[in-house]
């Protein structure tokens, strides 16, 4: 914590924008430092990423990638994929968002095809509450990786429809 709450505005900003790519979320986050501990930081980016609207919400989603899958993925799943991705989009008109974070490896693409095909039946705006709280997970599991130097913000549990 000593190391996020000395860091210039710009390093943070950085930071935080590789962990969610709202503006105004990395702005809030990095407003109330310092942090006393990680609890204190993982509660108010929850409720900075609970403020969003759905504008600033469309504008992270659109940073969102395509998480690599594992190596021996068959072929027909990718196919899969795709056609769900498509589906999603054509649907809600933006990529589809899931937080995989606990997931083990070899249940990832499991989990993502069953998470796209069951939200593919709500309804718009069931749709973007499930979207949000996933950013919201993402953002949450992100900074945490980052703190504890486990890997880069960046690292996405994401996937975009396909040609994103």
């Amino acid at each position: 914590m000593e190391h996020f709450n000395a860091a210039s505005a710009e390093a943070l900003e950085q930071t935080l924008l590789s962990c969610l790519r709202s503006p105004r979320w990395s702005r809030r986050v990095a407003e109330h430092r310092p942090y006393p501990d990680l609890n204190s930081l993982l509660a108010a980016a929850d409720e900075a990423a609970y403020d969003l609207t759905w504008p600033d919400l469309t504008e992270a989603l659109a940073a969102e990638s395509l998480p690599p899958l594992p190596p021996d993925t068959y072929s027909a799943a990718h196919t899969a994929l795709s056609a769900a991705h498509a589906a999603y989009e054509a649907r809600f008109g933006h990529v589809f968002v899931i937080c995989l974070e606990g997931v083990p490896q070899s249940e990832c693409l499991d989990h993502l095809l069953e998470g796209i095909r069951s939200r593919l039946t709500n309804d718009p705006e069931e749709e973007r509450v499930v979207v949000a709280e996933e950013l919201r997970r993402l953002a949450r599991a992100r900074l945490v990786s980052t703190l504890r130097g486990a890997g880069n913000c960046a690292t996405s549990h994401t996937q975009p429809a396909p040609g994103r």
